[in-house]
């Protein structure tokens, strides 16, 4: 696959699509695109582990393709599944044409033609001169059968389909393979992938993360704004906030034309950052005016 030659090479054109990355996680890319290798990537929820596979896709120029995992998945919502409304239109065709070995009929409505073609099936047998991105997102939400499922994709990237054959991509997939490690992941998926475990951005990173994000904000907002959720992080809360949630919140405070972080802001706009009730009512308060007036504080000082 033609893609970038070096480890800063792709952390610049990362870059140029916003996406902060520390070196670590830009060099497990960079090598999962040279040998051709799924990337597991584990974290928390909302440090940006689905965001590298929609990045890479438009960076290398070509199209994603994603699996959303949950519970039950299974092979025909995974791989394929036969298109049965036009298996029985063909049936009566054949019928109506007096033909009914069963053999025949069978060659007949058991082809390509009559397979609907899931996330896996789509991307092995991807028919463009660019291999697709292949985003198997938040695998920890399948049961532990559907990884069953994976290993020959993993492993040889090829679908086999009893009344057809074994169909072999010409071009490896790009594949991202994404968990909040809700549960552990089967040993014998993660080792057919390189793996890197993606941790919440430092405030230097977050920061540069928002400014890119949101350009009108004030650096001074910018500043307290992080200063807040790194240390709010550092709580024990059900939840914590995510770079979703920073750029969110963000933007509520600037919407709200605020030009400095106060307790009254913060408390209105809670909802944008935190999502359960009990954290909220952890924070608001005393922890909440502790919290501005160290970012304030932190702001200030690093300014």
């Amino acid at each position: 696959m033609n893609g970038p030659n070096s480890i800063e090479e792709l952390s610049t054109r990362l870059g140029d699509f916003d996406y902060i990355a520390d070196r670590s996680l830009v060099t497990a890319i960079y090598l999962a695109l040279k040998m051709e290798k799924p990337l597991f990537l584990e974290g928390e929820v909302g440090v940006g582990k689905t965001e590298v596979a929609k990045v890479l896709a438009k960076l290398l120029d070509t199209e994603l393709i994603r699996l959303q995992c949950y519970e039950g998945l299974d092979v025909h919502n995974a791989v394929f599944e036969w298109n049965y409304a036009r298996q029985i239109i063909q049936i009566r065709l054949l019928e109506a044409a007096h033909i009914s070995d069963k053999e025949q009929i069978s060659q007949e409505i058991f082809g390509r033609e009559f397979l609907i073609r899931r996330p896996l099936l789509q991307a092995v047998d991807y028919q463009s001169d660019k291999p697709p991105v292949l985003l198997i997102d938040e695998l920890d939400r399948a049961d532990e059968e559907f990884e069953a499922f994976l290993l020959e994709i993993l492993s040889d990237f090829q679908v086999t389909i009893p009344e057809i054959g074994t169909i072999r991509a010409k071009q490896k997939p790009v594949v991202i393979i994404t968990s909040n490690r809700t549960r552990e992941i089967h040993d014998a998926v993660k080792r057919r992938c390189l793996y890197h475990w993606i941790d919440y951005p430092t405030a230097k990173q977050e920061l540069d993360i928002v400014r890119r994000k949101l350009p009108h904000i004030s650096d001074s907002l910018g500043g307290q704004i992080v200063s807040f959720v790194q240390t709010l992080r550092e709580a024990d809360l059900y939840k914590a906030p995510g770079i979703a949630e920073t750029l969110d919140w963000a933007a509520a405070l600037n919407a709200l034309g605020a030009a400095e972080m106060t307790p009254e802001f913060v408390e209105d706009t809670l909802g944008t950052l935190l999502k359960y009730q009990d954290d909220m009512v952890k924070v608001k308060g005393d922890m909440v005016a502790s919290l501005v007036e160290r970012a304030v504080s932190n702001s200030s000082g690093g300014s």
